[in-house]
């Protein structure tokens, strides 16, 4: 149920995981791992549990982040990290983290990563580049951690 194209299901499904959740149902892994990141922003509970918000267009322009993207966006790094996809993000995660003491920390200084190689990819209509968004996180990791030393060259 959760892989699908339409934005309504798919929102949908983060309410009915989070309304699963609060009550104590069983879910199954991919409920959960929703439900762990969902946990973490308690700015989108409310949201979550007034369906009539789950329509809601989020304009960037008018600085509104859409919160489902943004929740995504923690599962995909979640994913990379745990596959090591792009190579090299799992160390930098880790290194991160040591750093900012962290994990949810961590995850947000990487989905300004993130989000901008998704945003490039959007605009030259191809696939991110993946040694570009590497580049990224190190100069995060860098600006947290100067005495940290680039180990990819």
């Amino acid at each position: 149920m959760f892989y699908t194209t339409e934005r309504d299901k798919m929102r949908q499904f983060y309410a009915d995981t989070w309304r699963k959740a609060r009550s104590n149902q069983t879910l199954d892994a991919m409920e959960t791992r929703v439900a762990r990141v969902i946990e973490k922003h308690p700015e989108y509970h409310r949201m979550l549990e007034n369906q009539a918000h789950l329509g809601n267009d989020y304009a960037p322009e008018d600085g509104e982040t859409n919160p489902f993207l943004h929740m995504g966006m923690h599962l995909a790094l979640e994913e990379q990290v745990s596959l090591d996809r792009p190579a090299g993000i799992q160390s930098v995660y880790e290194q991160m983290t040591q750093t900012t003491r962290d994990f949810h920390a961590t995850e947000h200084e990487m989905l300004e990563c993130l989000g901008e190689a998704l945003w490039q990819a959007q605009q030259t209509q191809g696939q991110p580049d993946e040694n570009a968004y590497l580049q990224c996180l190190q100069q995060r990791l860098l600006h947290l951690n100067p005495n940290h030393k680039r180990t990819d060259s």
